[in-house]
């Protein structure tokens, strides 16, 4: 298979193909970090198990919720150098963007376009993990 037939996805029959991925995000309160992303983001609940681990999922995109220790330095160097916990490619970014903040999400980076052609915005949910909406300009 050559280059182009990767990018453009005309993939061999049978081939193997990655069909998703779901971070996994350590919170401190998974009951609060659900209904975050319930009501903030527009996320389902795909499922809760037994109290200590969820996913979240929107437009078949997941994300894991696990309740656990993570050390709190960490997410504040994270947030003040902008690294990313999640980039989300979507389609429609004005109107998600108005409902983002309709919805009264945390934006942390409003909505513009970036120097390599994107425009994105930045979420911060109630752990400090920050989520990057963005859409091919």
């Amino acid at each position: 298979m050559n280059d182009q037939a990767i990018r453009t996805g005309e993939l061999a029959a049978g081939a193997p193909r990655v069909l998703g991925i779901a971070p996994q995000l350590l919170v401190d309160d998974l009951d609060s970090s659900v209904e975050y992303y319930r009501s903030r983001l527009g996320f389902q609940v795909e499922f809760i198990y037994e109290g200590f681990y969820a996913s979240v999922s929107r437009d078949g995109c997941e994300i894991h919720l696990k309740h656990a220790t993570k050390v709190v330095e960490d997410r504040q160097n994270r947030k003040t150098n902008e690294h990313l916990d999640a980039a989300i490619q979507v389609t429609g970014i004005d109107a998600l963007y108005q409902e983002m903040q309709d919805r009264g999400a945390a934006i942390l980076k409003p909505l513009e376009l970036r120097p390599w052609n994107v425009r994105d915005f930045y979420i911060e949910d109630p752990d400090g993990y920050i989520l990057c909406f963005g859409e091919q300009a």
